[in-house]
């Protein structure tokens, strides 16, 4: 797996001061899981050191000024922003990790000034701009934001999920095998996106006949729209309770209880979600539920990253 991060992040001297951002989740954790592509159109068009930029909205247009001497620097911007875009377009991206308020790669962070000198609000930088419009279902953050336990959770799902769907599209797929895909993630696209879930149902169910081609095309947009949704506790809950009816028959009724407790107690944010999803997987197991043990709801990324154990990664 592929991701594009910003070059200061991984560690490199390059922000314009010398100095660097190391975001050690990216580099320490994600790492294991994923090769990384660096980029900076800063650094490309101005050196390192270099005096800081901001930008600055004049008659409704959007500038790059320089913050020692208010020198235009647009147009140098865009030019090393376009060849970083076309740089990181070769690669096979699963996501893109951006440095939160840069002027260039900020995610509606980067501060938004008037001639005055005063504030006006936080857009998107120039590069992190151009990125959203070329990769309109690409994963995308800023490092800034990955320190909130949900956004961070809800981001790593959708990246795994992503990459999963990049490797079925590479093996060229049969209608067979789209079912099958399918089925593996319906509960995962239920927790992020009930009507969307259920399109993708009628996509795969192919009742007008489409071709292959077409369902899979269909299918794409829809899949890679829903999981960038973001999941919430009530979404999870329903998910989680209608695992459960999966065990109706099964179950002792001090097993119920249990679980249900355990689903209870995650929805007022008094245990974590891993408490109730290891609960569950532990019942699949003993009653040898298969259908469930392969849910990639129940794994949707390696369970090292321990993701699901903090109890704030649930909005």
């Amino acid at each position: 797996m592929k991701i594009a991060v910003s070059s200061c992040l991984l560690g490199e001297k390059i922000r314009f001061d010398g100095g660097h951002k190391q975001d050690h989740f990216v580099t320490d954790e994600l790492v294991r899981f994923a090769e990384f592509i660096p980029f900076c159109p800063e650094h490309l068009a101005f050196g390192t050191p270099r005096p800081s930029i901001r930008l600055v909205r004049q008659e409704r247009q959007l500038y790059v000024q320089s913050n020692k001497d208010s020198t235009d620097l647009t147009s140098a911007l865009i030019q090393t922003s376009h060849h970083e875009l076309a740089r990181i377009s070769d690669e096979p991206l699963c996501g893109i990790i951006f440095k939160s308020k840069s002027p260039s790669c900020g995610m509606g962070s980067a501060k938004v000034y008037l001639d005055n000198g005063f504030c006006e609000g936080k857009e998107d930088g120039i590069f992190a701009a151009m990125c959203k419009e070329r990769f309109p279902l690409l994963p995308m953050e800023e490092e800034g934001r990955l320190q909130d336990a949900w956004l961070r959770e809800n981001f790593i799902m959708q990246l795994f999920a992503f990459d999963a769907y990049e490797q079925f599209k590479a093996s060229a797929p049969t209608l067979g095998e789209l079912v099958r895909f399918h089925t593996l993630h319906k509960f995962l696209l239920q927790a992020k996106d009930e009507q969307l879930y259920r399109e993708l149902g009628n996509i795969v169910a192919n009742h007008t006949n489409l071709s292959i081609d077409i369902q899979l095309a269909l299918y794409e947009f829809g899949f890679k729209t829903a999981i960038s949704r973001k999941s919430s506790i009530k979404k999870t809950r329903n998910v989680l309770e209608h695992l459960a009816g999966f065990f109706k028959n099964n179950l002792t009724k001090d097993e119920k209880k249990i679980l249900h407790s355990h689903i209870s107690d995650f929805a007022d944010k008094i245990i974590p979600l891993i408490v109730p999803l290891s609960t569950i997987a532990l019942y699949a197991q003993k009653y040898n539920i298969r259908y469930l043990l392969e849910q990639t709801f129940l794994n949707p990324y390696p369970k090292t990253l321990a993701l699901r154990s903090h109890i704030d990664a649930g909005k």
